[in-house]
């Protein structure tokens, strides 16, 4: 029963820790532009490491911004032979990033498309506990294993209270929302019933005027 228990765990972690890593393969045309948007919560730490196909003559810029088109990241000029293709920075707030690709082909030239792949990792897969923390703090690997189920804990934590304030919003909202229904239903139901009394009071005094009726 604690194997079962064990497992259940430890599976849930690996989809919990899965879901932070978003790889993706796509074709950038020539002379064109191609963006992708992720949405990252607050104080999370995001990387990404990418490669471009080579294609000769052909350039390909890459530009990293937030939601009000501040730049995050940019390099120019990534070609297949450059080893540092990769980008690394910490939120501030909720947002949504937007990581573009754009080609650059000479004009002389018939351009081809290149195969551009990204892996895009935050919170905790973002992380190098080994080459990062284990210099650092002089770490054995066991204690930075340890440090890694603690990050990994107080994430979880963290995910489960944003989970709840969402649910909290969400209510509020549905409860505010209902509550305005109502009272627009109440509004409506009133201004019929006037609108009816009136058109009834109207046309009693315009038979009575006509001598239609007594």
């Amino acid at each position: 029963m604690k194997t079962t228990k064990s497992t259940s765990v430890g599976a849930f972690l690996a989809v919990l820790l899965a879901a932070r890593v978003n790889g993706i393969m796509f074709y950038l045309e020539p002379n064109s532009q191609k963006c992708l948007k992720e949405e990252v919560q607050a104080n999370v730490l995001v990387t990404g490491d990418y490669e471009v196909s080579e294609a000769p003559g052909q350039k390909v810029d890459t530009v990293v911004k937030d939601s009000k088109k501040h730049i995050l990241f940019q390099r120019e000029d990534v070609l297949h032979g450059v080893k540092e293709k990769k980008f690394s920075f910490v939120t501030d707030t909720l947002d949504k990033i937007e990581i573009c690709f754009i080609s650059h082909v000479p004009s002389h030239q018939r351009g081809i498309k290149q195969e551009v792949s990204l892996i895009i990792k935050k919170g905790i897969e973002a992380k190098n506990y080994e080459g990062l923390i284990g210099e650092a703090a002089k770490l054995k690997p066991i204690e930075v294993e340890l440090k890694r189920l603690e990050d990994i804990s107080e994430t979880i934590v963290q995910d489960f209270a944003r989970m709840r304030k969402n649910e909290e919003e969400m209510r509020d909202t549905n409860e505010m929302t209902n509550s305005r229904v109502l009272y627009f239903s109440i509004f409506s139901m009133c201004c019929l019933l006037g609108l009816a009394t009136w058109q009834v009071l109207y046309l009693r005094r315009f038979f009575k005027a006509k001598k239609l009726i007594e």
